[in-house]
């Protein structure tokens, strides 16, 4: 859901009732991960997707009948071998899609004639919370139970960092306390994941399973080099919603002409600006400098970072000219293995733009395990299963 957040915080601000479904669960080849939303208002406006449209009809009339009823529902859908033609993901996978009515305000009725402090009324304010954090970029943790006792479905708690909350799961109150904890767990590692936990808030007690969303601030991708290439590869990186910076030692190359869609220009030794950055586990980190005196200093540190990629352009002869340097500086064998070099995937790329297009396919390939390999022919599988769901403890 707080994938549309920026249009469903506006949809709140203007009193609009609305029903999300959420993909909270997926199976085999399916297009769309846990957390993706379709919506649709109380005129028929939908907004986001949930299949990639597989099964967006459906879904779309779930949601209407929500705005009805003003109750949670969920449903599975998958493909049928007996009937092509029916509802369901002719892909082959299996997703399980929650749908949540959502009132911005409180008025004597909810949409179809629902009783006043009903289950939509009492989410408003956690998931308008979480709807404004996100659209803000903020850090927080939506949790949701999406199976369980009748009474409890669709309650909802907007975790934050710090460990504060808003809204209530109800029920045992060793539950709240329980999902608050997982919910900041999740939320410091940036995941979306279901959770199986008892009602009691433990091992016990009738099963609730809890969908989890964090929404986290835009990993960082970090840029060093100020050349024609590092233009092309910051517009790819913006499109593929990284916070891009570019930095360079050499003022009259890093400048705002140059690089219109930078998030930030900085004018500073590589390894400098590195030092005073504080990255976490989904940066990465392109160093298109290849020139020893930016590049080893640089490198050093970044090796020894928990980032999530490091790549260096450069030929084959450049490259190994790099390693002697960096084992000259005291840098490990293993440390050395982390180093993406020369940057990119094969794909032929000549020009900038092809070449931010190598670089970019590696570090979704890298993110996400895929092998770079071209899918025609192959036998593993298009879409990664989404993290199984889990008992407490076991995030996904």
């Amino acid at each position: 859901m707080l994938d549309l957040a920026e249009e469903l915080n506006r949809w709140m601000e203007q009193g609009r009732t609305f029903a999300v479904a959420t993909v909270v669960a997926t199976n085999g080849s399916a297009p769309r991960q846990p957390g993706a939303a379709l919506a649709v208002d109380s005129d028929g406006t939908a907004i986001g997707s949930v299949s990639g449209g597989c099964v967006e009809g459906a879904v779309y009339e779930l949601c209407r009948e929500a705005l009805e009823t003003g109750r949670p529902v969920l449903e599975r859908f998958g493909y049928s071998d007996e009937d092509a033609f029916a509802v369901g993901l002719t892909c082959g996978g299996i997703i399980d899609i929650f749908v949540t009515p959502v009132r911005a305000s409180a008025p004597a009725a909810v949409a179809g004639g629902g009783p006043a402090g009903s289950l939509a009324d009492s989410n408003a304010a956690p998931l308008a919370a979480a709807l404004t954090a996100a659209a803000s970029s903020e850090a927080a943790a939506l949790a949701r139970i999406i199976d369980g006792p009748a009474e409890l479905l669709g309650r909802a708690v907007l975790v934050r960092p710090d460990g504060s909350h808003t809204g209530g799961l109800g029920g045992h109150p060793a539950l709240d306390h329980t999902v608050i904890g997982e919910a900041q767990a999740l939320l410091d590692a940036g995941r979306t994941a279901t959770l199986e936990i008892g009602a009691e808030g433990a091992r016990c007690g009738q099963p609730v399973v809890v969908l989890v969303e964090s929404s986290v601030p835009p990993p960082r991708m970090l840029v060093f080099g100020a050349i024609d290439f590092a233009s092309a590869l910051v517009r790819v990186g913006r499109f593929l919603g990284y916070r891009v910076t570019v930095c360079d030692a050499r003022p009259v190359f890093a400048t705002r002409a140059r690089f219109p869609d930078a998030d930030e220009i900085v004018v500073d030794w590589p390894h400098r600006y590195l030092d005073s950055q504080k990255l976490d586990s989904r940066a990465v980190l392109c160093v298109l400098t290849h020139d020893a005196k930016f590049d080893v200093p640089l490198l050093e540190r970044a090796l020894r970072l928990p980032v999530a990629y490091v790549g260096a352009m450069g030929s084959r002869r450049t490259h190994l000219d790099r390693l002697q340097r960096l084992r000259e500086v005291g840098l490990t064998e293993i440390e050395l293995n982390r180093l993406r070099s020369p940057i990119g995937l094969d794909l032929g790329a000549r020009t900038p733009e092809e070449t931010a297009l190598s670089i970019a396919a590696e570090i979704v390939a890298n993110r996400r395990g895929g092998t770079g390999a071209p899918l025609t022919g192959a036998h593993t599988p298009i879409h990664r299963d989404a993290p199984r769901l889990g008992r407490i403890g076991e995030v996904a």
